[in-house]
């Protein structure tokens, strides 16, 4: 069996796992309308930065290529689908660029970005690792958030690229995975995606993961990215600005992995980003109502980043290096 891709392109459609089945199952879901796409993207099924900029771009590949009456529509629903990460909005117009040249270039513009995310993706993963090699002595035990791996990408991952890379060289000894609530990221996919891996990882809940670090158990957190802002500023998963503050306490550095797409130029700071509120019903779940707000996301200022790894370089935002 061949490589079993997040999200692909096969006759004429969309194909994505459905990552809200996971680990449970492994359920693909054919898309064949931009209509669909929305609505997976909206409950998760899709999700992850870099994935979310491919679903984009072949989004707005079926947006060119159906009703035209029905354009405007869909790509305005396909932008506005989730507000935060970067990658979906850059994926649309990174495709419709191409428009001028017809509807067929803009289906090519978005499935060369699918066949590049691979690559870009294992650029990251062996600068983040050469950076950690640099800096630590020995094997390392990494702290990680949310699911930033393959399953967040095409194939191969940003945060866990990382996290691949140094276990193919042998330099990794443990990974500590925070579940990450309220709907489990790191506890449904990213120990799913280790244990494939095959890695020793162990899970905890977020609300220990201060303590990991304070405990001197991992070496590096390492994290991916939804928006990363000119001055470095950097908007990841709810719950990834106090691992960053207790990684600033313990003296370990923080390390974000990251494709060029996720940062935004236009934005010059963190508190400029519209942060996604969602439904309270996924922090409730069986509980009584109450009143709930449910951030999907907070912003980490520069500062308390050590290192940013893209495709193509590294920046030290504590230091005072911009991003852009």
């Amino acid at each position: 069996m061949g490589v079993v891709r997040t999200i692909d392109w096969q006759d004429h459609h969309i194909v994505a796992i459905d990552q809200t089945k996971l680990p449970g199952e492994v359920v693909f879901l054919d898309i064949f309308t931009v209509e669909d796409l929305v609505d997976a993207i909206r409950r998760l099924a899709i999700r992850g930065a870099p994935a979310l900029g491919v679903a984009g771009a072949l989004g707005a590949a079926m947006a060119v290529r159906d009703e035209p009456r029905n354009r405007d529509r869909d790509l305005a629903a396909l932008r506005t689908a989730r507000p935060t990460a970067v990658n979906l909005v850059w994926g649309v117009d990174h495709a419709l660029a191409t428009l001028p040249r017809g509807e067929d270039a803009v289906l090519g513009s978005a499935l060369e970005l699918l066949e590049s995310d691979a690559a870009r993706n294992h650029a990251i993963g062996d600068r983040g690792a050469d950076w950690l090699a640099e800096r630590l002595d020995g094997p390392v035990a990494v702290q990680t958030h949310c699911n930033a791996g393959a399953l967040a990408c095409v194939e191969w991952g940003t945060a866990l690229g990382v996290v691949r890379s140094l276990h193919e060289r042998r330099l990794l000894r443990h990974v500590y995975v925070d579940e990450t609530r309220p709907l489990l990221q790191g506890a449904r996919l990213t120990t799913w995606e280790l244990a494939g891996m095959g890695v020793d990882h162990t899970l905890v809940v977020d609300s220990a993961g201060a303590t990991v670090l304070a405990r001197g158990l991992a070496d590096a957190v390492v994290v991916g990215a939804d928006r990363i802002t000119a001055n470095g500023d950097v908007v990841n998963k709810i719950g990834t600005y106090p691992l960053a503050l207790a990684a600033a306490r313990a003296g370990v550095p923080f390390l974000v992995a990251a494709p060029e797409s996720t940062i935004d130029p236009a934005l010059s700071a963190g508190a400029d980003v519209e942060i996604e509120v969602r439904d309270g019903r996924e922090v409730l779940g069986d509980l009584p109502e109450t009143r709930t707000l449910n951030l999907a996301f907070d912003v980490t200022p520069a500062d308390l980043v050590t290192a940013i790894v893209t495709e193509d370089r590294l920046v030290r935002p504590a230091l005072g290096e911009r991003p852009a």
